[in-house]
């Protein structure tokens, strides 16, 4: 081929590549920008080649007034350029009908790449007694629920969980969920004042709550209300995007971040210009010299791209801007170096004033910050419930930030041991050479502040061996941190259910750590008084030899001496919570015994609290373990492993233990000591046992080395 040729195909390959570039980047004047009244950006777009992809375009309907986008089944409200849609609320209810029959409304929400944006929003539920979820993957569901009993809640407020309960959304990268509603007393909120409950996601402090809600309010009255997504472009970072010149998206004087929430990545014009940064030249520069506010010139201005410049007119000097030295008529020499003169000494004098003015202040502003944080941190709580533990208290260690820090590499990522929608916990090693791990909260929320001094507080009266140990706290930091001591082998969760793990452990182990489980809560129970609320697989750490350290204290609580229980709102894992305290609100030990027997059927069956076998039967994994019992049919449930190690009488016992914990009056079930008690001994039979055939083995082996070649084939 002659290279006249070569250069021809290699232009006019240019030029059909810049032309497709910008098509897809351009659409034409004829592309419709609005519908009705909202206005519709480029990438989103409703003719055919005026929108990015299919996932952008956007459905018109002039007659019913709605505007969705395709494969998103929600109406959208408003699009802005800064990543956010508005999207009409979906709700999902359960409510009485006209024969009194209940009927659930389930709604399936798809996003498709629009995930729901994190922080922004509250799942919301409203109705007596009422729980709703939002299943988002087969394992994991979110969502929050009301009190039982007579409704009187706070007007205006959701804070309580008396009539509506709200929590925050999570996880990100959200974009398709199953609402669902149901109720935990078998009714749908009372009849005749509370006839429907619903549960939707809202926008953050776009919803105010009041008493006539719960028997005035109708679905159509909540689908006004509105939810944020985010959105981005692409499917890779923009360091990714990049690379590919044909296929970037942010046209010049714009800049391009990484999405914060899902994939792909976002475009914003630059400081100084405003527009579209998706459109070739979307981006036009502001002209700051047309308006007074957006420039600090005290005379003249002169706009330039993406900025501007401040001068004097002619006969003047200075910089001719407000916050600099203005605009000075010019004068002699003399007069000139007089005044610099003079001007100079202003200057050291004003510098060395406002330097000490500064260091005073930032003295003064360093000892305000630290008291104000001191006291955001529940400072003034803690020393409050030092002093009415009179002493009783162990000495937990005050770290300062700077300790803190240092122990993590300033929390360097590579330290990161565990996240979830607590926080963050990091691997720490002290100037001791000591060990820890820190927990560092997300954000700081005032209602969580009780909860964290309440964990300083209870560990710090707690010392036993199958307890996590707290080793110290940092107050003057923004967000609240614990330092414990750092165990190494994950959660007794991580071995039971991991994938391929539960077979590893076998009947003796797992024994062993129902035992020394016991024999923590059991301490609790009598030496301290505390209830720990959130007994579960996931909370029992495992040391490297396999030691028991039940920790997360923060919702425990610590009952007065001189009570046998406490009313609080129903807090826990579901699963796990005891249904009598779920339903009376009133926290006893023997709550904790409940949530114990749980983890007892964990242990024997191999399942979790939510599996799937017991699930389709529409039980709990406890009810469904009862009922097997009483039917005879315990050997079928068992887990595999603990069939092949364990005996039928010690299987027994052990089940019948489980099954007088899960009573559901709490007065019939055993105390933490009697079930510690019962445990051990079983513990003890079986270490007595292997003892004993031990010996037995030793003997023969013995005997046989001593006897005549006749014996021996006679044993053998």
């Amino acid at each position: 081929m002659k290279p006249h040729s070569m250069f021809r195909i290699r232009f006019f390959g240019l030029v059909l590549l810049s032309n497709l570039t910008t098509n897809r980047a351009r659409p034409g004047s004829e592309c419709s920008k609005t519908c009705g009244n909202l206005t519709i950006p480029f990438p989103f777009g409703i003719e055919e080649s005026c929108y990015l992809d299919n996932a952008f375009k956007v459905t018109c309907n002039t007659t019913t007034g709605r505007v969705q986008i395709q494969d998103v089944n929600v109406d959208i409200v408003s699009i802005s350029l800064d990543g956010h849609l508005r999207v009409r609320s979906s709700v999902s209810q359960t409510c009485y009908n006209e024969t009194d029959e209940i009927l659930s409304e389930d709604l399936s929400v798809r996003l498709s790449r629009f995930p729901i944006s994190v922080g922004r929003n509250k799942i919301t539920v409203l109705g007596c007694d009422t729980r709703g979820n939002i299943k988002i993957r087969q394992d994991f569901q979110a969502g929050c629920l009301t009190m039982p009993g007579s409704c009187n809640p706070t007007v205006g407020s959701c804070s309580s969980t008396i009539g509506c309960c709200q929590t925050t959304v999570e996880p990100a990268g959200l974009t398709s969920f199953r609402f669902h509603v149901e109720t935990n007393g078998g009714n749908v909120g009372m009849k005749g004042f509370n006839n429907c409950s619903f549960a939707f996601i809202v926008e953050d402090g776009r919803y105010n709550f009041s008493m006539t809600n719960l028997y005035e309010l109708k679905k159509k009255d909540l689908e006004s209300l509105e939810m944020v997504l985010d959105w981005t472009v692409g499917n890779t970072s923009c360091k990714e995007a990049r690379k590919n010149v044909s296929g970037y998206l942010c046209n010049e004087n714009s800049e391009c971040f990484d999405a914060s929430n899902g994939s792909g990545y976002r475009c914003s014009c630059s400081k100084g210009y405003r527009g579209n940064p998706y459109l070739q030249n979307g981006c036009q520069d502001v002209n700051e010299c047309d308006d007074v506010r957006q420039n600090s010139c005290s005379h003249l201005c002169n706009n330039i791209a993406g900025s501007y410049t401040c001068y004097c007119p002619k006969g003047h000097s200075g910089d001719g801007r407000k916050d600099g030295s203005r605009c000075i008529r010019n004068r002699t020499n003399v007069q000139k170096l007089g005044l610099y003169i003079g001007i100079s000494m202003g200057v050291i004098f004003t510098c060395l004033t406002m330097l000490l003015a500064y260091y005073l202040l930032k003295q003064r502003r360093i000892v305000k910050r630290k008291e104000t944080i001191f006291k955001r941190n529940g400072g003034a709580i803690f020393e409050k419930l030092l002093s009415e533990s009179g002493g009783s208290t162990q000495i937990v260690k005050i770290f300062t930030e700077k300790e803190l820090k240092k122990a993590t590499d300033n929390f360097n990522a590579k330290n990161i041991v565990g996240q979830g929608g607590f926080g963050t916990v990091y691997k720490g090693v002290l100037m001791d050479t000591t060990v820890v791990a820190i927990k560092k909260s997300k954000m700081i929320d005032p209602n969580q502040i009780v909860q964290f001094v309440n964990e300083v507080v209870l560990l710090s009266q707690i010392n036993h061996p199958n307890i996590v140990k707290l080793v110290g706290c940092c107050l003057e930091t923004h967000v609240p941190l614990l330092a414990y001591e750092y165990i190494v082998n994950e959660t007794l969760h991580h071995h039971l259910h991991g994938q391929g793990r539960g077979s590893s452990l076998t009947w003796r182990m797992r024994l062993k750590f129902a035992v020394e489980t016991s024999q923590a809560l059991a301490y609790m129970h009598s030496s301290t008084k505390i209830i720990h609320r959130d007994i579960k697989l996931s909370n029992i750490l495992l040391t490297d030899d396999f030691t028991v350290k039940v920790s997360d204290f923060g919702i425990s609580r610590l009952v007065p001496k001189d009570q046998m229980q406490v009313s609080t709102a129903v807090q826990g894992t579901l699963g796990y919570i005891d249904p009598e305290y779920f339903s009376s609100g009133i926290l006893t030990e023997k709550s904790d015994v409940y949530s114990f027997g749980v983890v007892l059927v964990e242990l024997l069956t191999g399942e979790k609290v939510n599996s799937n076998m017991v699930s389709r039967r529409n039980r709990s994994l406890a009810d469904h373990f009862v009922l097997s019992l009483n039917e005879g049919q315990l050997i079928e449930i068992l887990d595999d492993q603990i069939k092949l190690d364990g005996t039928v009488e010690q299987l027994d016992r052990v089940a019948q233990l489980v099954k007088s914990c899960l009573q559901h009056a709490g007065k019939k079930r055993p105390t933490m000591q009697e079930v510690k008690e019962e445990l051990t001994a079983l513990h003890e039979e079986m270490d007595l046992g292997l003892s004993y055939a031990t010996h037995e083995i030793a003997s023969l082996c013995s005997a046989d080395s001593d006897a005549p070649k006749s014996s021996s084939s006679k044993l053998l």
